[in-house]
């Protein structure tokens, strides 16, 4: 077991406690849409392409649409499975590799579209997965900064992610800083840097 296979059973059960039509911070989607397109993303190995590919798209969501039409007790068993032991992601290792980032976000994606939200307290194995998979993500997802960045935690650990002028230096929790590379703004972070730098950076589309 590692921290994908933990948030996978943790927000399996917020989707149950909450609901088919809870808000999440992925635009657009309610609860049964996250499901949904986690569902495709394991199962679908003709559809998963357009999550990141633009052109191919439409067809990715006439597919995760049929899947958010199943009950949602259905649905949300299945998102709690994951895939068969034939998927790639079936095997350990490469689950941790892969579905970390993953569901470590959409779950705080439920959490945090709640009212009251509060961050999680400090775990010490998820906190040190958030940080590999922010570093990581962050040179891929930050790539379009017009400023150069780098990740602080509030215990000291440091990466500068991105090369350029009107350096910035984001400071916060492990996990608030995976959010943020992800796109996220419901984050509790700090900016250090010239004003109008930290404007141009949180303006920028932070994705693939």
């Amino acid at each position: 077991m590692g921290v994908a296979a933990d948030e996978r059973r943790a927000l399996s059960a917020l989707f149950e406690e909450l609901g088919p039509d809870a808000p999440t911070l992925c635009e657009g989607w309610t609860t049964r849409d996250l499901a949904a397109h986690l569902v495709v993303r394991e199962h679908r190995a003709d559809a998963a392409p357009g999550i990141v590919v633009p052109a191919l798209a439409g067809y990715t969501q006439k597919v995760q649409d049929r899947y958010a039409a199943k009950p949602w007790a259905e649905l949300v068993a299945q998102v709690r499975r994951g895939p068969s032991k034939f998927w790639p992601t079936a095997i350990g290792p490469l689950d941790e590799l892969t579905n970390t980032a993953e569901f470590l976000v959409h779950h705080e994606d439920v959490r945090r579209a709640q009212d009251g939200w509060a961050p999680r307290p400090a775990d010490p194995t998820r906190d040190a997965a958030a940080w590999r998979s922010a570093t990581q993500a962050a040179k891929l997802n930050l790539r379009k900064s017009p400023v150069g960045v780098t990740l602080r935690t509030k215990d000291g650990r440091e990466a500068a992610v991105k090369t350029g002028p009107d350096p910035v230096t984001i400071v916060g929790e492990p996990v608030d800083l995976l959010l943020f590379v992800f796109g996220r703004d419901a984050v509790h972070l700090d900016f250090e840097g010239d004003a109008a730098a930290v404007g141009r950076l949180q303006a920028v589309n932070r994705g693939l």
